[in-house]
């Protein structure tokens, strides 16, 4: 049973976001054989929330994989991106604080998106903060350049003190 369904799921996973349809088939074929794969129920979540925009329902997905198995390294990344999307800030806080505890995980990952929630949230000085923290966690060229880039961005957006007339003189 088990290698059906890893054999349905990596299927799925091969397909998407480029073939959706049979992205579909092979992950309702996988959960048909393990409803409670929190990686095929992970899947589902992605698909209702970076292809659909449909985050609620997407919610229900990563809630019911997270229960299945809440160690699972997979799920959180992709929860905590669906909470930041849909604005559920106080929930996406929540899941990286959890995440963090999580043995083994992408605490880079976690980190750029607790940095990300602090500049949704207007808190450009804490978002780099986080980002600092992020680059601590980075173990490729690529992944610190990305860091570096987001804190460029982050400083352009803070907005630039005005001299007085006293500071000029």
């Amino acid at each position: 049973m088990t290698l059906t369904k890893n054999k349905y799921y990596f299927e799925a996973l091969d397909n998407y976001p480029y073939n959706l349809p049979d992205c579909l088939e092979a992950l309702n074929y996988a959960l048909s054989y393990d409803p409670e794969d929190a990686d095929s129920l992970c899947l589902m979540g992605r698909i209702y929330s970076e292809m659909l925009s449909d985050y609620e329902k997407a919610k229900l997905y990563f809630e019911e994989a997270m229960q299945c198995d809440v160690t699972n390294l997979n799920v959180p990344q992709y929860y905590i991106s669906c909470l930041i999307d849909n604005e559920d800030y106080h929930e996406a806080e929540k899941l990286i604080d959890y995440s963090l505890k999580i043995k083994g995980i992408d605490k880079a990952t976690l980190w750029f998106y607790r940095s990300l929630l602090s500049e949704k949230r207007g808190s450009f000085v804490n978002a780099l903060k986080f980002l600092d923290e992020t680059a601590k966690y980075c173990f490729t060229k690529y992944s610190l350049d990305v860091v570096k880039d987001r804190k460029k961005f982050i400083k352009s957006k803070i907005p630039k003190k005005k001299k007085t007339k006293k500071e000029t003189k």
